[in-house]
């Protein structure tokens, strides 16, 4: 009998345990949903976070989504201001540019590692996927198209066998990927990046890839001036939009 309060604390704290374990695994595959759609432009920068349609969408409660807020607030993909919520954080164009400008280098130097280094196998992937970017072009699915376009990238850096330059590639690219989404709905850009990518492919098959790293680095600075102007303009519009409610 004297252990009997014991046990039942036990317990209890095991069951408090249990369900702050669920929600934690929760919140983080609500973060992984949401880090999603914003890196790929379904939750645009500086869009309002509606606690309630996700709740609905995701059919979970607060205390979740809430949780996974904060990782995204910790990871500077979204802000918090009490009374007003959250907002998807707004880009800064002028760390975009500078980001932009480090990255036409390094592409242009993973072409020029990965036209001696890249091997058979990799070569293969990269055509497998190219068909598959293909297939999602023509059937319009942006979304595919868009992840499958970053795997190419990947399989190229990589290809560049150095791992020094990987991780700094992967660095920046976390910084630019978001932006990138929130570009990908221009479809005029979108047919030029399919056709740009036709021609890194034929850089590739070339012998000796004489051209790939040139081809490479082209197509990073028709990205970055593509989506360095939807940036520019979103934040003109918000601009503009935040002067004409202050004069209501």
């Amino acid at each position: 009998m004297v252990h009997f309060p014991i046990l039942v604390t036990s317990v209890t704290q095991t069951h408090s345990q249990n369900t702050r374990l669920r929600t934690l695994g929760m919140s983080a595959e609500i973060a992984v949903r949401l880090r999603t759609m914003i890196e790929e432009g379904e939750l645009p920068p500086g869009a309002r976070i509606d606690e309630r349609a996700i709740c609905e969408a995701f059919d979970v409660s607060k205390t979740p989504l809430r949780e996974a807020l904060k990782v995204l607030v910790s990871e500077g993909l979204v802000l918090h201001r009490q009374y007003i919520g959250y907002r998807v954080a707004p880009l800064d164009l002028d760390e975009l540019r500078c980001t932009f400008e480090t990255l036409h280098g390094l592409e242009a130097l993973a072409g020029e590692l990965a036209a001696q280094r890249l091997g058979d196998a990799a070569m293969t992937r990269l055509e497998r996927r190219h068909q598959a970017m293909i297939d999602a072009h023509a059937a319009g699915r942006r979304t595919d198209y868009f992840r499958i376009n970053q795997e190419i990238h990947q399989i190229i850096i990589d290809g560049a066998g150095n791992p020094v330059l990987a991780g700094i590639y992967a660095a920046l690219m976390s910084k630019v990927h978001r932006a990138r989404g929130a570009a990908n709905a221009d479809t005029i850009r979108w047919q030029e990046s399919h056709e740009e990518h036709e021609a890194i492919m034929a850089a590739l098959r070339e012998p000796g890839r004489p051209r790939l790293a040139q081809v490479l680095r082209q197509h990073s600075e028709n990205t970055a001036k593509e989506v360095l102007n939807v940036v520019a303009r979103t934040l003109a519009e918000a601009g503009r939009d935040a002067a004409l409610k202050q004069t209501a």
